[in-house]
């Protein structure tokens, strides 16, 4: 199965990203690609969500499985290939944008050919909402697509590690499986060995295969997600103290409370409150 919807190219957008072309090929096992340098000016990034397929730089093949991705920069020398026996399902999107390439050096995504997704359900989700974007409208709504393609390129940089460097580990698979779930509780008390736990580890271990995994500590988690609560129930209910709502996602006391708030948002509950409510 072959799934590809190719662009025009556009002259001076006015958007940060666009795509040029989105598609997959699933069960090709004669797909193959050889682009000299300087033949393609835009961005791209090829996933596999299965099988197995083969990448060759500087004269050396790697091969790539399911979660890995390779992203080329403009004007680079392109050559990949899926393999025989096991075809891979590899998903691409080509994109372009004036201030693009600033945007990838700063965040070191020149410094690696090919990549890991630690979480490969986002990036994939995000990549099939541009194709049926695409293949349903094509360019009647531009903005849709620029959209739906800095989502998948956002994706990409949240989750993305280099290859070569870096494998997701089983602990650290099951550290993201209970995010949700951290994220649920996280107004509950905070016990670092009860987590530690449940993932089959030590509390040390715990923290480090957490920090490699979600790029913070656990307890920075467990704060980001007690604020986010804390920020709905501030306009959720607005004439609740200030006092019962620390109480409820987590804090001791509302000074303490207040201090995390004015850290993270910049103002303290009752000034972000007021922006909302007369």
């Amino acid at each position: 199965m072959m799934r590809q919807t190719v662009l025009l190219t556009l002259q001076d957008i006015p958007y940060f990203c666009y795509p040029e072309s989105v598609g997959l090929y699933v069960d090709h096992p004669e797909h193959t690609v050889l682009r000299e340098a300087g033949a393609l000016n835009n961005f791209n990034i090829h996933y596999v969500a299965s099988g197995k397929g083969y990448v060759e730089v500087d004269g050396v093949v790697h091969e790539l499985r399911a979660g890995q991705a390779v992203l080329y920069f403009p004007q680079q020398r392109q050559h990949y290939y899926s393999s025989e026996d096991d075809p891979w399902d590899v998903r691409w999107v080509h994109f372009y944008g004036e201030r693009l390439h600033d945007y990838m050096i700063e965040r070191g995504l020149h410094r690696n050919l090919l990549w890991t997704l630690r979480q490969q359900a986002p990036w994939e989700e995000a990549h099939m909402a541009l194709l049926n974007e695409a293949e349903q409208n094509r360019m009647l709504r531009p903005a849709q697509l620029s959209t739906l393609t800095y989502a998948v390129l956002a994706e990409f940089v949240q989750h993305a590690v280099p290859l070569k460097s870096t494998r997701t580990s089983k602990a650290e698979s099951r550290i993201l499986g209970m995010l949700p779930q951290m994220q649920q509780e996280a107004c509950q008390p905070f016990l670092l060995q009860d987590w530690a736990d449940k993932a089959g580890v030590s509390s040390y271990y715990f923290c480090k295969m957490f920090k490699s995994a979600v790029e913070m500590t656990p307890m920075e988690f467990i704060t980001r997600s007690r604020l986010q609560m804390a920020k709905q129930w501030l306009l959720e209910r607005p004439t609740a103290n200030i006092g019962q709502i620390a109480e409820e996602a987590g804090y001791p006391n509302a000074s303490y409370f207040n201090r995390q708030f004015l850290a993270h948002e910049g103002m303290t509950p009752t000034e972000y409150r007021g922006l909302y409510h007369i």
